[in-house]
């Protein structure tokens, strides 16, 4: 996972030297990788390349990005998956004359047999990074005299594998060339410049004007042009160009210290526009698709497999479903038993998981219909779904998901309900009552972050010097309980594990000593009783208990718990849209307590397009 961003615009476009420009954009992509920045520049003839391992706060400043000038240039922002991080494999990486300067986005599969017939040709690498090779195979056919789009075409159809390329070549200042497969490029649309980047947010300070290239396509933009093709056909972009209704403050702190917790505070808003978004023909075609199917197939990576996990059981213990739910990359395990009668919903934020979109890709060969849950539109997932429902949680920055998660539960538990509508296993007037229901869970969200926002906060400093934590939930808390324990994990890099209640004395016990944290999810449910049992055998063994409590059961478990969070009295198939922000802000806070950004966990990045 890597960003990237190229600009071509035409003279004095941005009363500000290139080299600001892209670092400010470069700064808006830094969520997909972290580990090392780089620019390009073209000025005059000649390729100026400014590139270091470090965050782009400290290598920008060190390698003063903001002092180059030009009308093109490129950058990137790199999380290592070919190369460790280091200054020689930053991107972007260039050609023996420097001449060529690529950025890139995947992998490339072959790049080991092409760097070999390269260098046999006498081509010197400077880096052990598989972008490499484009710059130095577009260089060969530049010497062979093609010209440089026929070169940059005759380089595509060597490579494989996944990737977002953009390229600048000396010899043409004013144009970039780009190609996608499978990675997500987009192209920005502005008045006398144009980008290419790996996400939305890069350029929306310059223009909302968008258009989201398709896997296989390719093409080049001018500051006054936009040109695509697929297999060598022009393709028709008119019709494709869109309007982003996000606004810059909306991919911005807003003074907020960090985006983790503008997003958790941003909830109510995607829960509500989410919930205002609901397009009744999509979901009644989808609904209609589940009626006639054998069995439903659910797939999702990280926290989409656990929102999936929560539509699993509302679809199983309400509706009767035959149901099966997978984390996406273990997709194989179903691929002899599924078949034309089968439908599948495919969960990812983003719409281009590579996980998932492999899955998806499976599924589909064997005749299943898929059902896309994203919140990226015409993202790849979306387009290669038979079905989509969008959800309406605007860019998500922080790398931990936490206003997609809860968007992702409102539109399954309203497909649940509309599913349970029309088999007849509730009636209308529930139906309408847990629809009500939902549209309360704005203010219920922000209440629950009014009133326990400083309890989570001081809770966190007893949390942040622990090692170890245990996330238990029964029923629909399980899968709640899992995403708890994923937060605390990835931002706060505590160790924390997430078990079925009941399950914790076949094991997980025996870890529990003096103050060990014990997080428990209480919903009202038929599981109540059998909770209450499971604190009580916790407490037994000194553990430090905390509790997300309905408000009418405060008092049955007041004196076994160290810390009683009261929680609104609400339906526990909408609870987990709820009870998650108490979860999302104690890692937020505890990681912050640790001294650890969460906004850049190590080793993490927003979007996993690498298998």
């Amino acid at each position: 996972m890597c960003g990237i961003i190229g600009i071509t615009s035409i003279r004095g476009n941005f009363r500000e030297p290139i080299g600001k420009v892209i670092r400010r954009c470069l700064e808006r992509l830094e969520y997909r990788g972290y580990d090392s920045v780089g620019i390009a520049v073209i000025r005059g003839n000649r390729i100026e390349v400014r590139k270091g391992k470090g965050k782009i706060a400290e290598v920008s400043v060190r390698l003063n990005f903001d002092s180059v000038d030009g009308e093109t240039a490129i950058g990137h922002t790199r999380w290592a998956t070919h190369g460790k991080p280091s200054d020689e494999n930053a991107h972007p990486h260039t050609d023996c004359t420097g001449n060529i300067a690529v950025v890139h986005n995947g992998i490339i599969s072959n790049f080991l047999e092409l760097k070999e017939e390269l260098m046999r040709k006498g081509h010197v690498f400077r880096s052990e990074t598989d972008t490499e090779v484009v710059a130095h195979l577009i260089e060969e056919y530049l010497k062979m005299g093609y010209k440089p789009f026929d070169a940059f075409k005759a380089a595509l159809s060597r490579i494989q594998g996944a990737y977002a390329l953009v390229v600048a070549i000396a010899q043409e200042p004013n144009r970039l060339y780009f190609a996608r497969n499978t990675s997500p490029l987009i192209i920005g649309i502005g008045h006398g410049a144009n980008f290419v980047a790996s996400d939305i947010p890069a350029f929306l300070e310059f223009t909302n004007t968008v258009i989201v290239l398709r896997d296989g396509e390719y093409g080049y933009i001018e500051p006054g042009k936009v040109y695509v093709e697929k297999d060598g056909v022009p393709v028709n972009i008119e019709e494709r160009i869109r309007l982003i209704s996000w606004t810059p403050e909306m991919a911005s702190k807003e003074g907020y210290p960090h985006f983790m917790l503008k997003e958790i505070h941003e909830q109510p808003i995607a829960i509500a526009s989410t919930l205002a978004g609901i397009d009744e023909r999509e979901f009644n075609e989808v609904v209609n698709a589940i009626l006639n199917s054998r069995r439903v197939f659910i797939l999702g990576a990280g926290t989409s497999y656990h929102a999936g996990l929560v539509g699993d059981y509302l679809f199983t213990s309400m509706l009767g479903l035959d149901v099966h739910t997978f984390i996406s990359s273990e997709y194989r395990k179903y691929l002899n038993a599924v078949n034309d009668g089968d439908i599948a919903i495919a969960i990812s934020q983003s719409g281009e998981t590579i996980d998932t979109l492999v899955a998806v890709r499976a599924l589909k060969e064997r005749g299943v219909k898929v059902v896309a849950i994203s919140n990226v539109i015409d993202s790849a997932i979306p387009r290669e779904s038979n079905y989509t429902i969008y959800t309406r949680a605007g860019p998500e920055i922080g790398v931990a998901a936490t206003k997609t998660f809860t968007t992702q539960l409102v539109v399954l538990t309203v497909l649940a309900l509309k599913l349970g509508l029309a088999l007849g296993k509730i009636t209308s007037n529930e139906y309408r009552g847990m629809i009500d229901l939902l549209k309360k869970t704005p203010d219920l969200v922000q209440s629950v972050m009014t009133n326990l926002e400083g309890r989570v906060k001081a809770l966190s400093i007893y949390i942040s010097k622990r090692q170890s934590a245990y996330y238990l939930g029964r029923g629909i808390g399980v899968p709640l309980s899992m995403e708890g324990a994923l937060k605390l994990k990835e931002v706060a890099y505590i160790h924390a594990e997430a078990y079925p209640a009941g399950e914790s004395k076949h094991g997980p016990i025996a870890l529990v000593e003096e103050g060990y944290p014990v997080v428990f999810s209480i919903l009202d449910d038929d599981n109540v009783d059998a909770l209450l049992g499971n604190v009580m055998e916790m407490k037994a063994r000194d553990a430090y208990t905390i509790g997300l409590v309905p408000e009418k059961y405060v008092g049955k478990f007041r004196d076994l718990l160290n810390v009683t969070l009261e929680m609104p009295n609400i339906d526990y198939r909408v609870a987990p849209i709820v009870y998650v922000v108490p979860m999302q802000l104690l890692a937020y806070y505890t990681a912050v307590a640790r001294g650890y950004d969460p906004d850049r966990p190590r080793n993490l990045a927003k979007t996993v397009t690498v298998e």
